[in-house]
C-alpha cells in the first residue's frame, strides 16, 4: 500500500472516534497525539509536495495535543478533518494542477484561480472583475452578508414577501417562451403534504434539463400571489438545492449561506460553488503565521477552520454574529490582518526613531518667543501644549514625525509657524508643502506678515511660476537666502535643492502620500516632519493609518468664534436664500458662492461659475462687486482677487472649491454651496469652516441638485445635524468606509481585505498591544520562531516597507 493512504487508513478512524467523543462531552481518546506524531514518522516517502505540506501542518496540530484543552482539541480536529480530506484527494488522484516542485503553501495559494475545476478563462476573467486573480484573493474574497436558510417552512403558512425556505417535492416541470420577448420560462409545481407551490426561473434555459419529477427540493425565495391560476403562491428565480445528490453537502439552502458581491455572468451562486472547491483543496495550506503565544492570549482559532467557517458558517452559528463579523472565524482572519498591518507600522516607525542625528538645531526659543509676542493675539492652551510637544521632538537625537490635528479654523497655521522658526533659530531652513497653489500662497502671505520682520525670509515656490521668478526662487533656496520656503508638489521636483532643509512640514496630509511626504523629508539631511490635517480622525483610526507618527491634537477653537448655522434647500428655494445674502451684504458682510469642480467637467463647471458670477453682478446684486476665483486663473490675479476680497472691495465671491483651505476673511457670513451632492463630507465641512470667523452669526446654504441619491442625502445630513468634526468624520466613515476615506493608495497602508477599521477598532487595539510586545522581545522578528510571520509582515507590506532590516 502506498505509504499515503497507510497512513490515512491508520489515522482516520481514531481521529473520526475522537470527534465524535468530544462533539457529544463522552471520554476524549487518551494519547491521540502520540500515537499520530508516531505514525507520521513512519512515512519515509511522499512524492507530492502538497501532500508534504499538509502532512507537516498535521504535525504541527498533534504535537502538543495531548496537553492542550478540550476547546483547543476540539478547533485542532476540526482543522485535521479538512487536512485529511485534502490527503485523500491527493492520494486519489494524478495532481496535474499544482506543480510538483512547488517549495511552499505560498506558491500553491499565489496559484490562478484557474487551476480550480470548472474555473476558465471566461470565468476567470469575471472573478478579476471583483478584484480575485489567485486562490489566495478567493479565499479571502469575505461574503458581503449573508442569509439564514436553515429553517424550512410549510408550503401552506408560507407569508407573501418575505424571504423563507421549503423542502418540497417535484410534481411536475415545463418551459415555454414568452411572445413579446423570447424568454425562456422555466417552471416547476412542487408541494410538501400541506400545499403547492409554483416557481419560475426566468432566461435560464438550461434549468429545464436540472429538474425532473419525484426530486426533492430546498427551494429559497419570496412567494408571491400566483396571478395565472393553480397554486396560490409563486416563487421567482428561487435559490435551490437537489437534495437527493448523495455526497453532496449543502451550499445553497438549508444553512447560513453566503451572499458575494457579483458581476455581469457571475451570480453568488456562482461564486459559492467555486468557493466551496477552492476552500475543500486550500484552506488546510493556509499559512498560520501567528506565533503560539499571541494565539494563546488572544484565543482565536486555526486559520483553515476559520477560512471554512467565514464563507460556510457551522450549524449552530449565530447569524448575528456572522453578519457583523464577530464571529471566531471572522475575528481570527480580521485579528491577524490587523496585527501585521500594526507590525508593520510599528516597524516602520522604529526605523524612524532609530535615526540618529548628531547635531540637533531647535535653537534656544528666544526667535519663537518674539514671533508669538507679535502676533496680536493669544494661542490657546492647546495650541501651546502642541508647541511644547514640537520643541521637546526637535531637542531629541532623532528626527521628529509628528502629526498635527485639530478641526477647522483651531490655529494649525501658527502652531507650524513656531515650529519652523524653532528650526531656522537653530540655522536650518523650513519647508511648508500645501496641495494647492492657492493654499500654498496663503501660507506664503501670512508667514510673510509673521516671520518677515524677525529676518526670515519667505520664499514662494509652485508649479505655475515660471521663467525668472521661478530661477530667483530655486536660487534662494539653494543659497539658503530663503529660510523659510512654502510650496506645491513643486518643492519635491529634481530641479530643487535646499542648502540645509531641516523642518519639512506638510499641509492637508490626505491629500498627499506617504511617498510624497517622505520625497520632501529627503530634500535635507535626516529632516523634522509636521505633518497636518483638519479631516478630523479618531483616534485609534489615527494611529493606524497614520500609526509611523507621534500624534498631536488642538482640540480647541480660538475664541471669539460663532458657531456656524447650517440648512439644507432646493432649487425652489433659490430666492429665500439670495434674499439673505442681500440682508448680510445691507449689513457690510461678505458672501461666497461656491461650485463644485469635478475634473471629468471641469470646462463645464468652471462654464457655471463663470456664468453665475456674471449673473449676480448684472441681474442679482448690481451694486456689489462681485469676483471669481478658480484654480485656472494665474497666480498674479489669484492674488489680486483675495487681496480685494479680504479688504472688502469684493463683496460677493464666486469660486470654486479651492477656497475649501487656507482662506481666513472674518467679515464673511454667508456660504450658499451650490450642488453641494457633488462635494465629500470632509470638503463640505471644510467650506463651512471659511466662516463662522468672528462674532457675527454665519450661515451655510447646502443647495442640492434635482434626484440625489441615497448616501449623497446622508452626507448632506450629516453636514446640517454636527458641526463636530469628528462627528462628521464618524458618519463619513459609516457612508464611505474606510478604505474610500483615508484613500488606502494615498496613504501608503496595504489593502485590508477582511478587517474593517471602524468596525473593528477593538480588534485593531488588540493587535496592535499585541505586536507592540512582541517586538519589544524581537525587534526585527529574526528569531526562527518568527520566520513565517517576518515574511508575511514584508509580503503584506510589499513596496511599501523596506525597512524590516533594520535591526
Amino acid at each position: 500500500m502506498d505509504p499515503l493512504e497507510l497512513f490515512l487508513s491508520q489515522v482516520d478512524r481514531p481521529l473520526g472516534y475522537a470527534a465524535k467523543a468530544l462533539q457529544s462531552q463522552r471520554q476524549t481518546v487518551q494519547g491521540l497525539g502520540r500515537y499520530v506524531i508516531h505514525r507520521l514518522a513512519q512515512i519515509d516517502d511522499v512524492p507530492s509536495s502538497p501532500s508534504r505540506l499538509l502532512l507537516r501542518r498535521l504535525a504541527r496540530l498533534f504535537r502538543d495535543y495531548d496537553q492542550v484543552t478540550e476547546e483547543t482539541r476540539r478547533q485542532r480536529l476540526a482543522a485535521a478533518q479538512m487536512i485529511l480530506a485534502n490527503l485523500r484527494d491527493l492520494a486519489g488522484r494524478c495532481v496535474t494542477t499544482v506543480s510538483e516542485t512547488a517549495g511552499d503553501a505560498l506558491a500553491l495559494l499565489t496559484q490562478p484561480i484557474e487551476v480550480l475545476p470548472g474555473v476558465g478563462a471566461k470565468r476567470a476573467a469575471q472573478f478579476r472583475q471583483l478584484g480575485v486573480a489567485t486562490i489566495e484573493e478567493l479565499l479571502t474574497n469575505l461574503p458581503w452578508r449573508y442569509e439564514d436558510r436553515r429553517q424550512t417552512c410549510p408550503v401552506s403558512r408560507l407569508r407573501p414577501d418575505v424571504d423563507q425556505t421549503v423542502l418540497v417535492d417535484v410534481k411536475a416541470v415545463g418551459s415555454g417562451r414568452t411572445h413579446r420577448r423570447r424568454m425562456t420560462i422555466v417552471e416547476l409545481v412542487v408541494g410538501d403534504e400541506t400545499g403547492l407551490l409554483s416557481a419560475k426561473w426566468f432566461n435560464q434555459p438550461y434549468l429545464q434539463h436540472q429538474f425532473k419529477t419525484g426530486q426533492r427540493l430546498m427551494l429559497t425565495g419570496r412567494p408571491h400571489p400566483n396571478r395565472y391560476g393553480g397554486p396560490r403562491y409563486q416563487m421567482d428565480n428561487p435559490q435551490y438545492e437537489c437534495m437527493d445528490q448523495s455526497g453532496d453537502e449543502l451550499i445553497h439552502s438549508g444553512r447560513i449561506v453566503p451572499i458575494y458581491h457579483e458581476t455581469r455572468g457571475l451570480t453568488s451562486r456562482m461564486i459559492r460553488a467555486v468557493m466551496r472547491r477552492a476552500i475543500d483543496r486550500y484552506a488546510a495550506l493556509w499559512p498560520d503565521t501567528l506565533p503560539p503565544g499571541v494565539c494563546r492570549d488572544v484565543r482565536v482559532i486555526e486559520p483553515a477552520r476559520a477560512i471554512e467557517e467565514v464563507h460556510f458558517p457551522p450549524e449552530g452559528a449565530a447569524l448575528a454574529m456572522v453578519q457583523s463579523g464577530q464571529s471566531p472565524a471572522h475575528r481570527r482572519l480580521i485579528f491577524e490582518e490587523l496585527f501585521i498591518l500594526s507590525l508593520g507600522l510599528a516597524c516602520r516607525k522604529r526605523a524612524v526613531q532609530q535615526e540618529q542625528i548628531p547635531i540637533r538645531l531647535a535653537g534656544q526659543g528666544s526667535l519663537c518667543r518674539r514671533v508669538l509676542d507679535s502676533l496680536g493675539f493669544s494661542l490657546t492652551a492647546a495650541q501651546r501644549r502642541v508647541i511644547d510637544q514640537i520643541e521637546h521632538d526637535l531637542r531629541q537625537p532623532r528626527p521628529m514625525n509628528r502629526l498635527l490635528q485639530g478641526d477647522v479654523g483651531c490655529g494649525k497655521t501658527v502652531v507650524a509657524a513656531a515650529a519652523m522658526v524653532m528650526a531656522c533659530d537653530g540655522g536650518a531652513q523650513a519647508a511648508l508643502m500645501a496641495p494647492t497653489e492657492i493654499l500654498a500662497e496663503q501660507h506664503a502671505v501670512t508667514l510673510r506678515r509673521w516671520l518677515e520682520p524677525v529676518g526670515l525670509r519667505v520664499v514662494l515656490l509652485t508649479s505655475g511660476m515660471r521663467g525668472p521668478a521661478r530661477r530667483a526662487a530655486v536660487q534662494q533656496i539653494h543659497d539658503g537666502t530663503a529660510r523659510v520656503i512654502v510650496g506645491t508638489h513643486a518643492l519635491i521636483t529634481s530641479g530643487v535643492t535646499f542648502r540645509q532643509l531641516g523642518m519639512a512640514v506638510i499641509d492637508e496630509q490626505h491629500k498627499f502620500g506617504v511617498l510624497q511626504r517622505a520625497d520632501l523629508a529627503r530634500k535635507g539631511y535626516h529632516s523634522d516632519v509636521l505633518v497636518m490635517t483638519a479631516t478630523p480622525i479618531p483616534r485609534t483610526l489615527a494611529l493606524t493609518v497614520y500609526g509611523d507618527l507621534d500624534l498631536s491634537v488642538i482640540d480647541e477653537l480660538p475664541p471669539g468664534r460663532t458657531p456656524v448655522t447650517t440648512r439644507l434647500i432646493v432649487e425652489s428655494q433659490r430666492a429665500d436664500a439670495y434674499r439673505l445674502l442681500a440682508q448680510e451684504l445691507a449689513l457690510g458682510r461678505q458672501v461666497y458662492v461656491v461650485y463644485p469642480l469635478v475634473e471629468s467637467s471641469e470646462k463645464i463647471d468652471l462654464k457655471a461659475a463663470t456664468q453665475m458670477a456674471a449673473d449676480l453682478q448684472q441681474h442679482r446684486f448690481p451694486h456689489v462687486r462681485v469676483g471669481l476665483l478658480h484654480g485656472r486663473m494665474k497666480m498674479e490675479e489669484k492674488e489680486r482677487v483675495m487681496r480685494e476680497f479680504s479688504s472688502g472691495t469684493i463683496g460677493i465671491l464666486v469660486a470654486t472649491s479651492v477656497v475649501e483651505v487656507g482662506i481666513d476673511v472674518a467679515n464673511a457670513t454667508v456660504m450658499l454651496i451650490e450642488h453641494a451632492e457633488r462635494f465629500g463630507l470632509a470638503q463640505l465641512h471644510q467650506l463651512r469652516g471659511r466662516i463662522g470667523r468672528s462674532r457675527h452669526p454665519s450661515v451655510c446654504l447646502l443647495m442640492a441638485g434635482r434626484g440625489v441619491g441615497e448616501e449623497a442625502r446622508q452626507r448632506l445630513d450629516a453636514v446640517v445635524r454636527s458641526r463636530d468634526g469628528f462627528q462628521i468624520a464618524e458618519a463619513d466613515l459609516a457612508i464611505r468606509g474606510p478604505g474610500e476615506f483615508f484613500g488606502t493608495r494615498q496613504s501608503g497602508l496595504p489593502e485590508l481585505r477582511v478587517a474593517h477599521l471602524l468596525r473593528d477598532a477593538g480588534v485593531l487595539e488588540e493587535a496592535r498591544a499585541c505586536a507592540q510586545r512582541l517586538l519589544e522581545g524581537d525587534p526585527a522578528l529574526s528569531q526562527p520562531a518568527h520566520g513565517s510571520l517576518r515574511s508575511a509582515v514584508e509580503r503584506r507590506w510589499a513596496g511599501r516597507l523596506s525597512l524590516m532590516a533594520v535591526s
